[in-house]
C-alpha cells in the first residue's frame, strides 16, 4: 500500500487529498493520502500545493520538511502546483525566495497579474490529453534546462513540465473534477 503526502502548510490541501483518492480509485490502486506538516519520511510520493510560496517555504524550513524534500526527491515522485511549482524551480523571477531547486527551470511569480486576471481553459497536455485547467494568480515557467521537458504550453509560455520523477504545474488540477493529472502523477510510482 502506498502513501501519498500533501504538504499541508497552505493552499488546497484537502482538494489534492480528494483528487488523489479519486485517482487511486480510478487506477484501482491501494493506498492512502495524508496531509504532511512535520516529515516526509513515510511517504512514497509528495504533492506541494499552491498558496503563497514564501509562506510555504518559510513553514517548510521551520519544520525541517524543506531539507527532507531535497534529500528524498530522487527517491519519490514530487508534484508542485502553482506555488509548489515555484518551489521546485532552480530560479524564481519576481521574488527573492530560495526554492528547492529540484527542477532545472526558471519560474516567474504572478506572471499573469493580479487575482482578477485568473482564468480557466482547456489545456492539451502531452501523454494526458485535453484537461480543464484553473489558473489563479499563476506563475509561468519562463525557461527549462536540458533535463526538463515541457508537457503543456499556452500562448504566454510553458505551464507544465517534467524532470525525471518531478512534475511542475502552474495551474490547479485539484480544483476540477478531472483526475488525469493526478493519475499521471501516481503512475510515476
Amino acid at each position: 500500500m502506498i502513501t501519498v503526502g500533501v504538504a499541508a502548510f497552505q493552499g488546497a490541501v484537502m482538494e489534492h487529498v480528494d483528487a488523489v483518492e479519486r485517482a487511486m480509485q480510478a487506477l484501482d490502486m491501494a493506498g492512502r493520502v495524508v496531509p504532511v506538516r512535520h516529515t516526509v519520511a513515510d511517504v512514497d510520493a509528495l504533492i506541494i500545493p499552491g498558496g503563497e510560496s514564501t509562506t510555504i517555504a518559510g513553514r517548510m524550513h521551520r519544520t525541517g520538511v524543506f531539507d527532507e524534500i531535497r534529500d528524498r526527491a530522487d527517491d519519490i515522485p514530487v508534484m508542485g502546483t502553482c506555488a509548489g511549482c515555484i518551489l521546485l524551480a532552480t530560479e524564481v523571477v519576481g521574488d527573492d525566495i530560495a526554492p528547492l531547486g529540484l527542477m532545472d527551470m526558471t519560474v516567474e511569480r504572478n506572471a499573469f497579474g493580479r487575482q482578477k486576471e485568473s482564468f480557466q481553459c482547456r489545456l492539451e497536455i502531452d501523454d494526458i490529453g485535453r484537461v480543464p485547467a484553473v489558473f489563479i494568480r499563476a506563475p509561468l515557467i519562463r525557461h527549462i534546462g536540458d533535463g526538463c521537458t515541457a508537457m503543456a504550453s499556452i500562448e504566454e509560455g510553458i505551464v507544465m513540465a517534467r524532470q525525471d520523477n518531478r512534475l511542475a504545474l502552474v495551474f490547479h488540477p485539484e480544483l476540477t473534477d478531472d483526475t488525469r493529472v493526478h493519475r499521471y502523477f501516481l503512475e510515476m510510482l
